[in-house]
């Protein structure tokens, strides 16, 4: 799967997604540092990387509806620590071996998966 991570995730991480099998870049890689979340919300869905963050904004659906997406992946820990969210992204190498996060949410917490399915329209 392709990746990006956030600015807010440690750079660190990419490799160990890398190790994983996941073609994974990061914001500052290609030169988005400090680019607005809507733009890197566009960046993402054009370039179909999954986006991993800790910036709660992304668990907005409303503002970035994930089934644009190739998916949204938001981090939550008690911190950002390397070593929090270092156990937070080997869940999240884990989850991608069964599933893909395409056009949900998922919020990833020590111990747990959420995921926030579309809401589908009934034909009438």
């Amino acid at each position: 799967m392709k990746i990006k991570l956030d600015e807010c995730v440690d750079a660190r991480h990419a490799e160990f997604l890398r190790q994983a099998g996941h073609e994974t870049t990061t914001v500052r890689d290609q030169g988005l540092l400090g680019a607005a979340d809507t733009a890197l919300y566009e960046h993402c869905t054009l370039e179909d990387h999954i986006l991993v963050t800790l910036d709660l904004d992304f668990s907005d659906v409303l503002r970035f509806p994930p089934e644009r997406t190739p998916g949204l992946v938001v981090l939550r820990g008690p911190n950002d620590l390397f070593h929090t969210v270092r156990i937070l992204v080997h869940t999240l190498a884990n989850a991608l071996t069964w599933n893909t996060p395409t056009g949900r949410l998922w919020i990833v917490e020590p111990g747990r998966l959420r995921v926030h399915e579309p809401a589908y329209e009934a034909d009438e």
